[in-house]
């Protein structure tokens, strides 16, 4: 079976009805530019997104960090933007929100594919060296609320990866995943997992604990690049209660936000 036969279409019939009680509406739509941009403008149009789901089976300007373009073709991943209210959590808080959606998608893989991803701080699910899926969140306005947006390969080809370092299942060994029950099982962990943040105020201690177990970044020798060519270099020990990756270069603990790293690699040896 080629690629093209393996991607079907989505459901939104069948995903809406499995959606649960954390997630109100559900879009899909053919194409787009980004489903970041438009959970963004309908937030800035005056509409209450929070609880909102947004899939598209092909974006033609797909965001990631820094303003980072990337595109992929129609049907092979999960495209996907959800709205995340944010009343009753301080602000310092936020920057966990891209790492539990982490722990949510490593969690809906497993679930579905069998394959087991780790984690790279602060926004990518990789298996070995190669990246599977990127998460972009964005704070909306005027309602207090974040965008977050996953894309996932699912049946990307090494011909059609927009670089070296993407894979996807299918090249990791599952080519025939699902991508209705991969959608429905990452909307469901990750619901959970919000729901747990909302409710805590902030990143409550199973959070924590999985969000260590499954990262590759903690323990590692790291060059951390940040803007105005400043490098910190030294072993990743730690994430903080702000999501923050805690860097020991050997005098003093450096603290990186997600904001403020250009790049994040392993040190030269």
């Amino acid at each position: 079976m080629n690629a093209a036969d393996r991607r079907k279409p989505l459901g939104a019939d069948g995903l809406r009805n499995a959606l649960g009680t954390h997630w109100r509406r559900l879009d899909l739509v053919t194409e787009t530019g980004s489903t970041n941009a438009d959970l963004l403008a309908r937030a800035a149009a005056g509409e209450d997104i929070a609880g909102s789901v947004l899939l598209a089976e092909y974006q033609h300007a797909g965001r990631g960090r820094h303003g980072r373009r990337w595109s992929a073709p129609p049907r092979s991943q999960i495209a996907m933007s959800v709205g995340v209210g944010t009343g009753g959590v301080p602000l310092e808080a936020w920057g966990w929100l891209p790492l539990l959606t982490g722990v949510a998608v490593l969690d809906a893989v497993l679930e579905v594919s069998g394959i087991p991803a780790r984690l790279k701080w602060p926004n990518d699910v990789v298996v070995g060296t190669g990246k599977l899926a990127g998460i972009l969140a964005e704070v909306a306005a005027p309602h207090p609320a974040v965008v977050v947006g996953l894309g996932l390969n699912v049946t990307l080809t090494v011909a059609e990866a927009p670089d070296s370092a993407a894979t996807s299942l299918s090249l990791l060994g599952a080519p025939d995943v699902d991508r209705n029950a991969l959608a429905g099982s990452i909307l469901r962990a990750l619901g959970r997992r919000i729901q747990r943040w909302q409710a805590a105020g902030c990143a409550d201690d199973l959070l924590v604990a999985d969000y260590r177990r499954h990262s590759l970044t903690l323990g590692a020798q790291v060059n951390a690049s940040l803007p105005g060519d400043r490098e910190i270099v030294g072993v990743a020990h730690d994430v903080d209660a702000l999501g923050r990756l805690l860097i020991d270069d050997g005098t003093a603990t450096q603290t990186v936000a997600a904001g403020d790293i250009t790049h994040l690699r392993p040190a030269a040896p």
